[in-house]
């Protein structure tokens, strides 16, 4: 198997959808810049999101895809999809119950999510309307994330890592046809996140059907007893629980977080939500590539070999510290250009570029560890340990809304990312050390050069953004928009350049840098 193929299909598919995702929130800050309404849309597709995390993404992909690994490897590969459709049935049956409830009660959703606004107000019934709208997108997101473990456990990583393009442009189209129409921006918003979980559902479906994995979760509902009675749907059940747990820790925290910047000025949950954006491209790019890659082979490794599970686990970590902090490096000193390029347009102001651009330095704090966390929290949940990320992630969350109550009266809403940065560096400090104190992973050596060289070449690049920086008005620039692009596309290459050729000149080609494990 090569990881780094495999690696390399999934980020190309995953820069696509951050590239169209860019395009996205470039025309929602556009259309809807930064205020009442914008937070309204934010906060609402906010909670869908929210429990697509909690159930889909993270918890079933953390107690599915080990065990779906393992039974494939044991069983074969028709008992694997055998096991993938009862859970899809019981998934579904589930999953439906609480798209049925969430739409019913959403005023009190929407109450619990952020509590700053004021019921019956104009933009409290417009955030209630919206997330009765996107509410079912759970359950379509969730079939999504089903499929997609099927698809990753039998290595075929390119379909699932498309996915989101669909989102995105179904957003787009959604903008730019729609809208005119609508008697609110937000309106066509919240109709394309539907059409775009439509889409993927069906995308992924027909990739399943192409890879011999055809599973249909209605037709499982008359057999749900067969599925319950299932050992291996009951591990994963059982699994999910901490999985659960170990994921709304972090959910929780976002649930504080908004419920904060409910309560600061208004455009605040925008603000962080466009940062949040930028900062989840290198974290996709580089976190999310990764893990979705090294899970099921650190499971398979798991079952094999204690040392070839350090070295897989050696070689995520050391290709995601090389890139992982020259990026935050270059959205700390450089957020102020690469918000202008993205949302400096239309109804987003200067005084919204130099909000988000706040959130985002604040973010830029913690981004090695964010991607960090998507490298070290495979480690355990290969093992099926799912439960010791779960007591880190309390106490993790514990410390982030303590530096909350620190940093919110210091900085307003950069206070709030700048809290979820330091606490993911913690995170992930805690994991690294708990993967070494149980003999899990052993460092190979050279670390500290390693070290020593990334911060050095980051150092070089830092120059180049800082001159750039002082030679250039970003915001200025809006009057010539195409010219400002290119010059912050050039100075990003620029900078890029100057990053790898120090990394070569002290010894760390490219090909030393991508080398796969032996």
């Amino acid at each position: 198997m090569n990881l780094l193929k495999s690696a390399a299909s999934v980020s190309a598919m995953t820069l696509l959808s951050r590239v169209t995702g860019l395009v996205r929130e470039t025309i929602t800050a556009r259309l809807l810049g930064a205020g009442s309404e914008s937070d309204a849309f934010f906060i609402a597709f906010r909670i869908p999101n929210l429990l697509r995390r909690l159930f889909a993404e993270g918890a079933f992909s953390q107690a599915f895809i080990p065990i779906l690994s393992q039974t494939a490897a044991a069983e074969g590969r028709p008992v694997a999809i055998e096991l993938a459709r009862r859970v899809s049935s019981l998934l579904f049956l589930v999953l439906l119950l609480i798209t049925l409830a969430g739409c019913l009660g959403a005023g009190w959703v929407v109450l619990g999510m952020a509590s700053g606004l004021q019921p019956g107000s104009e933009q409290f019934e417009l955030t209630v309307t919206l997330t009765r709208w996107m509410f079912p997108y759970i359950l379509l997101i969730s079939m999504v994330a089903l499929a997609s473990g099927l698809l990753n456990t039998f290595r075929s990583f390119a379909w699932p890592a498309f996915a989101p393009v669909l989102l995105n442009v179904s957003f787009i189209v959604g903008a730019l046809v729609l809208a005119p129409h609508m008697p609110q921006v937000s309106m066509a918003f919240a109709v394309s996140v539907m059409v775009g979980g439509v889409l993927q559902v069906l995308v992924l479906w027909w990739g399943l059907q192409r890879n011999g994995c055809w599973i249909n979760p209605l037709a499982g509902m008359s057999r749900l007893g067969l599925a319950w009675a299932d050992p291996q749907v009951r591990r994963v059940l059982q699994n999910m629980v901490p999985a659960t747990l170990a994921v709304s820790v972090a959910q929780i925290s976002l649930i504080i977080n908004t419920n904060i910047a409910s309560h600061l000025t208004p455009g605040s949950v925008s603000w962080i939500s466009f940062g949040d954006r930028l900062m989840e491209f290198p974290t996709a790019l580089l976190g999310v590539a990764l893990g979705t890659v090294l899970l099921p082979s650190l499971s398979a490794a798991a079952t094999r070999s204690a040392e070839e599970y350090s070295r897989l686990m050696d070689w995520g970590l050391r290709l995601t510290v090389v890139l992982a902090l020259p990026s935050a490096v270059g959205l700390g000193l450089f957020s102020d250009a690469l918000v202008s390029i993205l949302f400096h347009y239309g109804r987003f102001e200067a005084h919204d570029v130099h909000m988000t651009s706040q959130a985002v330095v604040a973010y830029s704090v913690g981004l090695l560890g964010l991607v960090l966390i998507k490298i070290l929290a495979p480690g355990f949940y290969a093992k099926q340990d799912i439960r010791t990320p779960v007591k880190i992630g309390i106490g993790v969350v514990v410390a982030t809304q303590l530096m909350n109550l620190a940093f919110v009266p210091l900085f307003d809403h950069a206070g709030l990312p700048l809290s979820i940065g330091l606490g993911a560096m913690l995170n992930a400090l805690i994991l690294f050390m708990g993967l070494r104190k149980r003999g899990l992973y052993t460092p190979k050596p050279g670390w500290a050069a390693y070290w020593l060289r990334t911060v050095a070449a980051s150092a070089f690049m830092a120059v180049v953004l800082v001159l750039a920086n002082q030679h250039f008005d970003w915001i200025a620039l809006r009057a010539e928009p195409v010219l400002r692009i290119v010059w912050v596309l050039l100075v990003i290459a620029a900078a890029g350049v100057v990053y790898f050729a120090a990394l070569a000149v002290m010894g760390l080609t490219p090909r030393k840098l991508i080398r796969k494990p032996a």
